[in-house]
């Protein structure tokens, strides 16, 4: 029977921590400061963890860069506007110089077609009165729309962008 070397391991021992991050950066993008934080929470004193990140950066292992558009791809499909998306990247430590890169119009029919999409899957129909207009307005707002995204989405609601989503009361 072959027994894992890594379970044997003291957890603040180098290689190990170099082993968890690895593991860590394969599965999924990390921006710099959780990945270091990660591996400050499994046992890495703050000193080692900061040189295996920096040694993952400097080798293209991490990046800040391809975390934030990873983030802003799914949170984008998820229905979230360019606030939103800036305000979760800024708390996670990314650079300005990434987010703004990450954050720029999306490639399918930028963020007021966003705005139309996110607002016709949760609303399914126009809003009726001024009480519907103040509810869209609060939604877009808490998705992270700017007040020109969702000014320009409810003044101008498509006529098929209730279309797709009739079937799907919620």
């Amino acid at each position: 029977m072959v027994r894992n070397k890594s379970k044997n391991r003291d957890p603040a021992d180098p290689e190990a921590i170099r082993a968890r991050a690895l593991r860590a950066v394969t599965r999924r993008e990390y921006g710099a400061r959780e990945l270091q934080a990660k591996l400050v929470r499994t046992g890495a004193s703050e000193s080692v963890a900061r040189q295996v990140v920096e040694d993952f950066a400097a080798r293209g292992w991490q990046s800040d860069a391809r975390y934030a558009e990873s983030v802003a791809r799914v949170r984008i499909g998820q229905g979230y506007g360019p606030l939103r998306i800036r305000a979760e990247l800024q708390a996670a430590g990314v650079a300005d110089t990434f987010i703004s890169a990450a954050i720029q119009e999306p490639e399918v029919g930028g963020w007021l077609a966003c705005a139309h999409a996110s607002y016709a899957h949760r609303f399914h129909t126009p809003p009726a009165d001024a009480a519907g207009w103040q509810k869209a307005w609060r939604f877009l707002a808490q998705r992270g729309f700017s007040a020109e995204h969702i000014r320009s989405a409810l003044k101008n609601v498509p006529d098929d962008a209730f279309d797709s989503t009739e079937g799907n009361a919620g």
